[in-house]
């Protein structure tokens, strides 16, 4: 039997419809069950991001954790700290109501917020592959067990045949020795 042939018998059997009526999902879970290849995660040893993408992904990493919420509480203590306490000696460099650090805050977060947008989009796409994935790896297990159920009905099936036989065989030789020890009886 061709592949062409077995593919469309597997998508028959299986989804009940043709295989040339199935969306590329299905088959690409088909084709793998024809030809036995196990599933392959999409790139999961293959880091092709660039760059500027992996420095976002760090920025964004460094920017959502405890790390940086308590050295940047830290860092604007010190700033406020120092500014109010040596205001009166004149040597504060923003003092009261602090100006230059408002600048600095609204700046690191006017460059901060897209660096991890991209980053979570990028996050997203990831997510979309894995889901994808793991959608063709749910859908070709299902396929599989159904097809494994398949041949356990079929041995099943024939198992029961091969005993009603040997049953039908059973009755058949009891009714001549029934038969035989009625006759004898007589």
């Amino acid at each position: 039997m061709s592949d062409a042939a077995a593919r469309d018998e597997l998508a028959r059997g299986l989804l009940n419809c043709g295989y040339d009526d199935l969306n590329p999902i299905q088959k690409s879970v088909i084709d793998l069950i024809v030809t036995e290849t196990p599933s392959r995660a999409p790139g999961v040893t293959h880091d092709d991001r660039r760059f500027g993408e992996r420095l976002a992904d760090r920025v964004a990493a460094f920017g959502g954790s405890w790390a940086f919420i308590i050295g940047f509480g830290v860092a604007l203590l010190l700033w406020m700290g120092w500014n109010l306490a040596t205001g009166a000696l004149h040597l504060a460099f923003d003092p009261y109501p602090f100006i230059f650090l408002n600048l600095i805050l609204s700046t690191l977060a006017a460059l901060q917020a897209p660096v991890i947008m991209m980053s979570q989009n990028r996050q997203s796409v990831t997510d979309r592959k894995a889901a994808e994935y793991d959608y063709v790896v749910n859908l070709r297990a299902e396929l599989e067990i159904l097809r494994l159920h398949d041949k356990l009905d079929a041995l099943r099936g024939e198992e029961l045949m091969a005993l009603l036989i040997e049953q039908g065989d059973r009755i058949e030789r009891l009714s001549h020795e029934v038969a035989a020890l009625s006759q004898q009886r007589r």
